[in-house]
């Protein structure tokens, strides 16, 4: 059921949105120099995959979870657009492709080594990945990987056609603020 209407949603939002992609594309490209960032990310199974994102940090930012990242590393841009939750867009060609769902748990990295224990415990890698949930509606990230694959469970567990379009909803209306990372 989700994976029709993530393509068709996934679709339709890039198409709709494409003058902003570009727009964000230039803008990255003065701010920067390099607008994409693609980083390995742990998706269904645990297999590895290519998250896409808009860059928000400078280039030789070492490629960690945002809380463990200093505040100086963030462009001024960049907080603009993780604020907004702009950076997440291009992730809509991860859900066209496959790798991602628009409403799942949030895809951590391979190096996260005590949120892949938690969340392996409780199942959450039988599941698609996802831009949104539970999880970041609440404002819960990985810093606390316990409560969030709590969390991450506890959506899956509740999952339904209601709750996909709420949590969707909830996020392009503002819930959750986005990486924790915040400039001086």
């Amino acid at each position: 059921m989700s994976r029709f209407f993530d393509f068709i949603i996934a679709f339709f939002a890039i198409v709709f949105i494409s003058p902003l992609l570009t727009a964000v594309i230039i803008f990255c490209f003065f701010d920067t120099g390099s607008p994409i960032f693609i980083q390995d990310r742990v998706g269904r199974n645990k297999r590895v995959f290519k998250l896409i994102k808009f860059r928000t940090m400078k280039i030789d930012t070492v490629s960690t979870a945002s809380h463990f990242v200093s505040d100086e590393n963030i462009t001024k841009l960049g907080f603009l657009l993780r604020k907004t939750k702009i950076d997440e867009l291009p992730q809509l060609f991860n859900v066209l492709c496959g790798d991602m769902s628009l409403v799942g748990p949030r895809p951590n990295l391979p190096n996260q080594f005590e949120l892949i224990y938690e969340r392996d415990s409780l199942g959450i890698y039988s599941e698609l990945p996802g831009m949104t949930g539970l999880a970041q509606v609440q404002n819960i990230d990985m810093s606390t990987p316990a409560l969030l694959a709590k969390t991450d469970k506890e959506m899956i567990d509740n999952f339904n056609f209601n709750n996909y379009f709420k949590y969707i909803i909830m996020t392009v209306t503002g819930s959750g603020s986005g990486d924790a990372v915040k400039p001086k």
